[in-house]
This record gives structure tokens, sequence and C-alpha cells, in this order.
């Protein structure tokens, strides 16, 4: 029978000079992937509060949101926990920074899954190196228009390093 982890964030997308900044994960299932800044509320939290804290916490910028961009949810099959499934569902925000300096290796601290943060040229990212995240936020950039359809992974690779 098939388990689903049910995920909910809130994500970042800040892009300049064809560059997208994104974060190296150092844990879950999109470990050694580079992925959007962005993550869980907090009990209480509103969307647009984590979204600020999210991105301060992971890139050491604060950020302006210029408007929300689109929901998105992403399915894979993953034996994560005790689950065989991922059901990731993601709120997308385009942000401007308005201040701060990026930090390359955030603090970590329980529930830290940021391992760096870096600029990245949009077409160096994939599937073989890249969160779903952040390829739709790639797909969309492209577009007029944020595409609305789910995403259903018929396979999902944990990678157990980086360069994988």
């Amino acid at each position: 029978m098939d388990r689903y982890d049910r995920a909910f964030g809130v994500y970042g997308i800040c892009i300049q000079d064809g560059e997208i900044l994104v974060i190296r994960k150092n844990r879950g299932p999109y470990i050694h992937r580079f992925d959007l800044p962005g993550g869980q509320l907090e009990h209480g939290e509103t969307l647009v509060d984590a979204m600020q804290r999210e991105f301060l916490e992971e890139t050491g910028f604060e950020v302006n949101i210029t408007k929300q961009a689109g929901t998105a949810d992403f399915q894979y099959p993953c034996l994560w926990k005790e689950f065989t499934h991922v059901h990731h569902i993601a709120v997308f925000y385009y942000v401007v920074i308005k201040g701060g300096e990026l930090i390359h290796m955030p603090s970590q601290f329980e529930g830290q899954d940021a391992a760096e943060a870096l600029w990245i040229p949009m077409e160096k990212l994939d599937k073989n190196n890249a969160s779903p995240l952040a390829l739709k936020a790639i797909e969309a950039h492209s577009l007029s228009a944020w595409p609305h359809q789910p995403e259903v992974y018929d396979s999902w690779k944990l990678k157990k390093t980086f360069e994988e």
C-alpha cells in the first residue's frame, strides 16, 4: 500500500542576469541537488512571513516579494522515512533582494536543510542536479503564464553525493 508524505512550503524565485539563486540541499528527498530557498511554515506564521524568514536563513538576503508566482504540486515514488511516495505542495513567490549579503554557508541548526547558497546560470540546471521546484521556476520564467499542471514523476532517485 502506498503511503504519501505530504509536504507544504513556500519558495522564492530570485533571478538576476540569467542566474537563479539556489541552495544546495544537505538532507531530505532533494539531498545533493539545487533547490529554491524556502521551506515549511512555523506555527502561526503567514505564507509571506515564512517566505521572508526562510530566504534570509538560507541565503542571507532580505527580500521583498514582488508577486505570487503560482502554486504547484509534485508527486514521486520515494522511500523516505516510513513513506513510499512524496507529495510536495509549493507556493512560489517572485522576490527581489532588498538587503543583506549572500552567505555561502548558512548557519546549521535543527531543521536546516541548506548546505550552501549560490547563483547558478539557469541553463546549468536539469533533472539530474536540481529539484522539481527549481525546474518549475525556470520553466515559468520562460513562459507568459504559470504552468499549473501537476508534476508526477514515475521515479525519483535519492542521490548519495552532490556529484552523482
